[in-house]
């Protein structure tokens, strides 16, 4: 029973944190409307000031409007407050994104910079009924105050990158972001360069009409001006606002000091790590939190937000005693197609005897790993063609090169060989010294794979004659390759390290080609090819001959087709 009534509390939990990231990802995209139109009226500047006042009543009729207004302080008292608790919940500051800082250090500075600019327009302008167009604004930047000349668009410059960062990390993952990524940077330096263009343009020409007393007496008369004791209030409430948000925030940091010591005194749950490590952590934590706090390293592109997958965890004892995934999270874990024991470190809350493994490198794990991908990228077994190339003799022609006419051939052979494999839809896996090898039919099933290896084949076949002939004068001899292909169940997956990490298979069928290819010497022909991959493929080879090749680690030979010339295949 408590067990049940754990995973209730845990799922609830998890529900109330889907809706506190919708409401921080709603109400930053009102406040980012707003900047946006703002900045947008600054633009207008370049034009007129006549024309940066019409876009000035549009910009009013909007936004301070019952509906509109209430959107937007209601958007920025939560965007605030969500803010603050993240920061009282946060495990490790040291564990967070560069992108993070960033935004975190450019909200935090957003109110201590447009607090005097607000007060003084919109609070103005309802208590004391100021008319707070452009020429009030303006004045009071460049004739009035030097120091808000600069500080004024420096604020809005600030929050609007803060919201670009925003809108980066929200966005990075979904497969369009890369192609539309230089658009969307052109637009983020443009819009706030055209702003700055506009307030300088209109600066300069109230500076100039400023010169004028009569236009100067003028323009301070209609701007309703309050009472001195007004002014001074309303000051009083600009500094006042400034030190109740340094307080609030200053206490937040605090707060979470004194948890954090909390819980260190009362941790009562113990988390045992896939590299032998156990910890101990309070109960109710994620693991991702849990690996933070202990400087564990744990990969995390999205910060812990539980919109990347790079965080997952294959969970061992425990299990059963986890409540389900929320749906922010299970959407995740279909994307990347991941099995019942996976899930995302970020959104698992610790319980006693929890068993984890980090599934990616801490180091190495990207954006594009956070995008998720094809389920077979976590491993499966598929049935799949394999294909292995080798030059013949390369060794031998290469003794007697320098080292500038050898690599030069290798790439030349390696760019037509590649071409063909990707050519007839094969996924090349990598390049081995002269070799080659290559999978297809991960993704499109093995009849088809079977037949893309045929076709690849024969184009290969034909592009290294082109080849020859090409480099006929250069070389003593043409050059030779030989070719194995075979069809069966391998295991496909990400393997590897670092920069050597990429979709790979092992598997009997994998030394199984590797050995067809080897084999092409000995029995004089460019392509062996098995049997079952043959008919798989519903090819006809002709009067291919057929034979028995004994495979070591196999019980049973194996039938294979031997293909002296590999062109002569049939086109599919």
């Amino acid at each position: 029973m408590a067990v049940i009534d754990e995973r209730r509390a845990t799922s609830r939990a998890l529900s109330a944190n889907t809706l506190i990231a919708r409401a921080r990802l709603a109400s930053g995209l009102i406040l980012f409307g707003y900047v946006l139109t703002h900045l947008l009226n600054h633009a207008a500047g370049i034009w007129s000031l006549e024309a940066l006042d019409t876009g000035h009543g549009l910009f009013v009729a909007v936004w301070r409007s019952p509906a509109a207004t209430a959107l937007l302080y209601g958007g920025l008292a939560v965007h605030v407050l969500i803010a603050l608790r993240a920061i009282w919940l946060r495990e490790s500051l040291r564990a967070m994104h560069p992108a993070e800082i960033a935004q975190l250090v450019l909200g935090l500075a957003i109110p201590l910079l447009l607090l005097d600019h607000a007060i003084a327009t919109r609070y103005a302008h309802a208590a004391f009924g100021v008319n707070d167009d452009y020429t009030y604004a303006l004045l009071n930047m460049w004739v009035f105050s030097g120091w808000q000349t600069v500080k004024q668009p420096t604020a809005l410059v600030v929050a609007w990158v803060h919201g670009c960062v925003g809108l980066y990390l929200w966005l990075r993952y979904r497969p369009w972001f890369d192609r539309a990524a230089p658009w969307l940077l052109a637009a983020a330096v443009a819009v706030p360069t055209a702003a700055l263009a506009g307030y300088v343009a209109a600066g300069m020409a109230v500076m100039e009409l400023a010169r004028d007393p009569d236009w100067l007496r003028q323009a301070v008369a209609g701007m309703r001006l309050p009472s001195n004791a007004d002014i001074a209030a309303t000051v009083e409430t600009i500094d006042r606002a400034r030190i109740g948000f340094a307080v609030a925030v200053a206490a937040t940091f605090a707060a979470r000091a004194v948890r954090l010591a909390v819980e260190r005194r009362n941790r009562d749950a113990t988390v045992r790590y896939g590299s032998g490590r156990s910890v101990r952590a309070t109960a109710g934590m994620t693991v991702l939190a849990v690996s933070q706090s202990y400087g564990i390293p744990h990969a995390s592109v999205c910060g812990g937000r539980g919109r990347c997958s790079t965080c997952r965890i294959r969970i061992g004892a425990g299990l059963e005693a986890l409540p389900p995934p929320a749906e922010p999270e299970a959407r995740v874990l279909r994307r990347v197609g991941a099995p019942p024991n996976v899930r995302l470190a970020c959104q698992t809350e610790v319980i006693d005897g929890l068993e984890v493994m980090p599934l990616l490198p801490p180091h190495t794990a990207g954006v594009g790993q956070a995008r998720g991908g094809p389920d077979y990228l976590q491993g499966r077994e598929l049935d799949i063609a394999v294909l292995f190339a080798d030059l013949r003799g390369f060794t031998q022609l290469s003794e007697h090169r320098l080292p500038y006419d050898v690599v030069f051939i290798l790439n030349r052979y390696f760019a037509e060989m590649g071409a063909a494999i990707e050519g007839a839809g094969g996924r090349i896996d990598k390049f081995i010294g002269d070799g080659i090898m290559a999978l297809f039919g991960v993704e499109s099933g093995p009849a088809e794979g079977s037949r893309r290896a045929l076709a690849a084949a024969r184009a290969m076949s034909e592009r290294l004659a082109e080849l020859n002939a090409s480099l006929e004068g250069d070389l003593e001899e043409p050059l030779r390759i030989g070719i194995g292909i075979h069809l069966g169940a391998a295991i496909v997956g990400e393997m590897g390290y670092g920069q050597a990490r990429g979709v790979t298979a092992v598997g009997d069928t994998v030394n199984t080609a590797s050995r067809l290819e080897a084999l092409t010497k000995q029995h004089g022909a460019q392509l062996l090819v098995s049997q079952s991959l043959v008919e798989a493929a519903g090819a006809d080879l002709g009067a291919a001959p057929t034979v028995e090749i004994d495979i070591r680690g196999r019980q049973q030979t194996l039938a294979v087709r031997v293909v002296a010339d590999a062109s002569a295949l049939a086109a599919r």
